[in-house]
């Protein structure tokens, strides 16, 4: 199991938008690389409000970037 039981799709969903680099989103929500290597790699739960900033980046909804792993 990962660090936290918060999962995302934030790898794919940066492939998706044209392979969109850790940088260019870290920078668009305001936040490090590596706070985003850490989102991706489970060992990090987002705030709330930054779930819903990464969302908003992606323009997805929450729920279709981040999930509870159970």
């Amino acid at each position: 199991m990962s660090g936290t039981p918060v999962g995302n799709h934030i790898r794919r969903l940066r492939f998706d938008a044209g392979e969109l680099t850790q940088n260019e989103l870290a920078e668009k929500v305001g936040i490090t690389r590596q706070t985003v290597i850490a989102l991706e790699a489970g060992k990090y739960a987002p705030s709330l409000e930054l779930a819903f900033r990464i969302a908003h980046a992606f323009e997805r909804p929450i729920g279709e970037v981040f999930f509870w792993e159970i």
